[in-house]
């Protein structure tokens, strides 16, 4: 039963990280390849830079509820064996325990890069926006040192 807990959370939060990892580098190739100059509307713009967005938000949000999921489950399961023996296993106890409280990190592991990759995408889809901004709309009052119709590293 203790493996079936461990390796069905831990293999849904490794899960997880592979899809997180997908997202974020799918969108940040998208970021690094767009055009604001190809993008006449900014609200096809917005929808574009922000598609998938939720998905990592959602994932890094979670996982450390999912990591706790399964360090309760493992507790539980830890705490049904010394039920059913009548001899008691200080080792075996503190090994069980160990083994729940796994589950915990790997849902920080899972869940703190997360948060990280979808800050740092939705930063860049700000800037990308203010680029559009500044490219369709510049302001005529201000002194441009760079052409805003080129394409911008950010």
């Amino acid at each position: 039963m203790q493996a079936a807990v461990d390796y069905g959370v831990l293999g849904f939060l490794g899960f997880l990280s592979v899809i997180t990892l997908a997202l974020a580098l799918e969108r940040w190739w998208f970021y690094r390849s767009v055009k604001v100059e190809d993008f006449s509307d900014k609200r096809i713009l917005e929808l574009r830079l922000y598609q998938r967005l939720t998905l990592i938000a959602t994932i890094g949000s979670n996982a450390p509820y999912i990591g706790l999921l399964g360090t309760v489950a493992g507790i539980m399961v830890t705490f049904i064996e010394i039920g059913s023996n009548s001899l008691v296993d200080t080792q075996s106890i503190m090994a069980g325990l160990a083994l729940a409280l796994k589950a915990t990190a790997a849902g920080l592991i899972v869940a703190i890069p997360s948060i990280v990759f979808y800050n740092l995408l939705l930063r860049k889809a700000e800037v990308i926006l203010s680029l559009w901004d500044i490219a369709h709309y510049p302001r005529p009052s201000s002194k441009n040192l760079e052409n805003p119709k080129t394409r911008y590293d950010v």
